[in-house]
């Protein structure tokens, strides 16, 4: 029987019941009490299923079910159908949950989720091996309790989850963490921690095998290069091959030079402290610096160069490190903009922090180049880029001080129509 149908049957009853009232109080006098005891009565019946439908909906267990009479049978028919709908669901819900559950558990990753307030929710057993967590001890205990790491717990609250957090774990210093923080929902977050211990061990083996090659080959460069120098000196004494010979010796030993002198300044750049040699560095007199020797570099060339620079704004940083990143991408655009170009040097305070930029007329890079322009040895043009004297590790040089610097870099190019490499600092870093 369907509700509607039910309501029907229940208006027929009470009125059928109230002409049967009606007829035996008009029969005998005694209309209004019949009237008033029938209502009662049915009044009451209604009131006492609803006391035991309810008291049954907080515990059916315990409580029995009402009288499936009348109006209340479609009524419990419809209660039972939701509430095996609502069994299903949570049969579902709970098999999703082990799903997932069993899923994270098998992760190589510590994977642990935070509420809104930092509280532990749940965490996947690698999470207990690499952070030490107690699932007795520690469910709903603040993060910043049970790390205590001053550089995981400023990356916990600055809220820049862009870049992945490098760490040692809590549990064994031993071992090195790649730890990402994804936010989602209402407030929650859920933090993962990697175990990179073997490419960090890698990381370390290359950066000294660079930069004890780099020391190794400085010395027999440094004697080659100057007797190189020599010959060329008494040139004279040379058939005219051989002057060739010796100017393109010297060109290439001097170009090894500056590979060498690079590759140690970036092994250097790796193993520095982040705060190392850092106070306050007035920008606009390392940029006339930087302007002067881009003029010499150009030479005949005849650019147009430029520099338009608050004197006032200063920042916190390294200035060697400042300066080479700045002449870095100044002598860039000297070597790819062709004769009589336009390159502007700009170091100006935006609305989203420090800015320094270089604009050139020159060439251009094609989009496709971009993601990989600060590789090491990546070269968009390999024969032009040789030409030009550039060592392919320039920008990697200005990646490198840039986050050293809080700073990323932005660049914007069309070939053909010249590019521009905008270096970002953040507000905290502007010098009061």
């Amino acid at each position: 029987m369907s509700l509607p149908e039910a309501w029907r049957g229940e208006l027929v009853a009470v009125g059928f019941v109230t002409v049967l009232l009606i007829a035996l109080g008009l029969g005998t006098d005694y209309l209004v009490p019949f009237l008033w005891g029938g209502l009662t009565l049915y009044l009451g019946w209604h009131l006492y299923q609803l006391f035991r439908f309810t008291r049954w909906l907080n515990k059916p267990k315990t409580h029995p079910r009402p009288h499936a009479i009348g109006v209340w049978q479609p009524l419990m028919l419809r209660v039972d159908q939701l509430s095996g709908r609502g069994q299903k669901r949570k049969r579902k819900l709970s098999r999703m949950l082990s799903g997932f559950l069993e899923s994270t558990g098998a992760l190589p990753d510590a994977t642990v989720v935070l509420n809104d307030e930092g509280r532990l929710d749940w965490w996947n057993s690698v999470a207990s091996e690499f952070l030490g967590l107690d699932r007795k001890l520690h469910k709903g205990a603040l993060i910043d309790d049970l790390i205590t790491d001053p550089v995981f717990l400023s990356y916990l609250h600055a809220g820049q989850y862009s870049r992945p957090l490098h760490m040692p774990a809590p549990v064994n210093d031993n071992i090195s963490l790649e730890v990402r923080i994804v936010p989602y929902g209402k407030g929650k977050r859920l933090l993962q921690a990697r175990d990179i211990t073997r490419l960090h061990q890698l990381e370390i083996v290359r950066r000294d095998f660079v930069a004890n090659v780099s020391h190794e080959i400085r010395t027999p460069l440094t004697v080659v290069h100057g007797y190189v120098e020599t010959m060329q000196e008494s040139s004279e004494t040379f058939g005219g091959p051989w002057k060739r010979i010796i100017d393109q010796m010297r060109i290439q030993t001097l170009r090894m030079q500056r590979i060498v002198d690079d590759l140690l300044l970036l092994s250097r750049l790796e193993t520095r402290g982040s705060n190392e040699g850092q106070g306050v560095v007035g920008i606009y007199p390392l940029l006339c610096g930087v302007l002067e020797a881009a003029q010499q570099l150009s030479d005949d060339k005849h650019h147009i160069i430029t520099l338009d620079a608050d004197e006032r704004l200063r920042l916190v940083g390294n200035a060697h490190e400042l300066e080479s990143a700045f002449a870095n991408l100044a002598y860039n655009a000297v070597r790819y903009t062709p004769a009589g170009g336009t390159i502007a040097i700009r170091w100006w305070l935006s609305g989203n922090g420090p800015c320094f930029s270089v604009t050139d007329s020159g060439i251009g890079i094609s989009p496709e180049h971009l993601p990989r322009l600060t590789e090491r040895f990546y070269r968009v043009d390999v024969g032009r880029s040789r030409e030009s004297g550039g060592t392919g590790l320039g920008l990697a040089i200005v990646k490198h001080v840039l986050t050293r610097h809080d700073a990323h870099l932005l660049v914007e190019s069309e070939p053909g129509k010249g590019s521009v490499f905008t270096c970002r600092f953040p507000h905290s870093r502007v010098a009061s």
